[in-house]
């Protein structure tokens, strides 16, 4: 079974308020084996609403909807739902009774539109709804030939969260096919997107039966992999099968299988190798540092280490020579070692990162882009240095030049 879900109201819209009711539903729904294939947002008008709902009833076994139950005249769901399905709203007294006491026991007058909210499709089960005034309704229509479930939830997420979980769960779970979901994941540091598919693409294609969904981040690519299958074990050995050829591929490039952070993973390998580390930083201004140190424990490998954005401190904190800066450039494989070597030795750490770049807007030059960064790695015996041109912004630039000095030294934990 394939799920749509329909957010309504048109402040979600607008910049100020996000649909969160659907991460929910979608994390509900999957737990059944229920795969969500479309979410729409749509506005507070009847039109855009009605012709929402019946492409959704066309191309989906359940469509939910959240919100649009109100008593306001934007508040439209219901008459939506029921135009397309070619149904009459019959107001239900003993909802009208329910919402009068509720008024009465706050002391509130109920005006005349709250009524709206009792207006219930012909054929709907009610669901009432403990903590607010309009209640949800669950059909179980044909439509074009094919029978389909119909759930309209509130909105507002606390209630919901309740009513779905109260009323919806175990109607589902009778309705819907018994089917089993197993999920991957695995993400990969500095690889490219494009690489990445080249070399993963023969062997994902050869498995229609496993969705595989690629994401693109900063310095980072997460592999998702997603199989559905009537029971556990079925999905299980799906998935686990094209996830076996995939590590094979990618051996070393994969830092995590799960939800770790690159900075996680190196701390790690840090303390599986009982070794420290020291950062001397001059252009991402100590964000390598406050990604090491944001990990609850880090105090057991993290040294310490400076932040060096100018040349004088540079040599008063890693004893760079300010001959080298003259001739090679602030921003130079020369410097960058210098860097790692300085501060490794400054700090008595394993090991020592430099950085060094231009992360922009402004600075660059034709030898030395925006985006030239110099991210080096030293130990006691050798000095590994990368020399990258990172696309973006300043931040994004920073933050690309931290995940390569990260999987720097993964890689030479390993």
């Amino acid at each position: 079974m394939n799920a749509e879900i329909i957010a309504v109201g048109s402040e979600l819209l607008t910049p100020f308020r996000q649909d969160t009711n659907s991460l929910y539903l979608t994390g509900k729904l999957n737990d059944l084996g229920v795969e969500v294939i479309f979410k729409t947002i749509v506005g507070d008008v009847q039109e855009n609403l009605t012709a929402a709902a019946r492409l959704a009833l066309a191309r989906a076994d359940l469509v939910l909807f959240s919100g649009g139950l109100g008593p306001t005249e934007d508040d439209l769901t219901r008459e939506a739902v029921a135009e397309v399905l070619e149904l009459d709203l019959q107001r239900d007294p003993e909802i009208v009774a329910r919402i009068a006491t509720m008024f009465a026991s706050r002391r509130i007058k109920m005006t005349d539109n709250n009524m709206r909210q009792a207006d219930v499709i012909v054929g709907a089960t009610i669901l009432p709804n403990p903590l607010g005034t309009a209640p949800g309704q669950w059909l179980s229509p044909s439509f074009e030939g094919r029978d389909k479930i119909v759930i309209l939830l509130p909105g507002p997420p606390h209630e919901l969260h309740r009513m779905f979980d109260e009323q919806c769960l175990e109607r589902l779970r009778a309705a819907v096919p018994p089917l089993h979901i197993a999920t991957r994941l695995r993400k990969v540091a500095m690889i490219g997107e494009s690489l990445l598919d080249s070399r993963i693409a023969p062997i994902y294609k050869r498995y229609p039966e496993v969705q595989t969904t690629i994401l693109a981040a900063a310095g980072e690519i997460q592999i998702h992999l997603r199989a559905r299958a009537s029971s556990q074990d079925e999905a299980e050995d799906r998935v686990e099968r094209l996830v076996g050829e995939i590590e094979d591929e990618l051996d070393d490039a994969i830092f995590s299988r799960g939800e770790e952070t690159l900075e996680q993973i190196a701390g790690y390998y840090l303390q599986m190798r009982e070794a420290t580390v020291a950062v001397a930083e001059s252009c991402t201004g100590g964000l390598l540092g406050q990604r090491i140190s944001s990990i609850s424990g880090s105090s057991r490998y993290f040294r310490g280490g400076a932040i060096v954005y100018s040349n004088d401190l540079k040599t008063t904190f890693t004893g760079i020579h300010p001959k080298l800066i003259e001739e090679h450039g602030a921003v130079s494989r020369e410097v960058a070692t210098a860097l790692a070597q300085g501060i490794r030795q400054r700090c008595d750490a394993t090991f020592g990162i430099g950085i060094t770049g231009v992360a922009g807007p402004s600075g660059g030059t034709e030898q030395k882009p925006v985006g030239t960064v110099y991210v080096a790695l030293a130990d006691r015996d050798s000095t590994q240095v990368i020399e990258k041109i990172y696309p973006g912004d300043r931040n994004r630039i920073r933050w690309f030049a931290t995940q390569q000095a990260l999987d720097m030294l993964r890689r030479k934990l390993l």
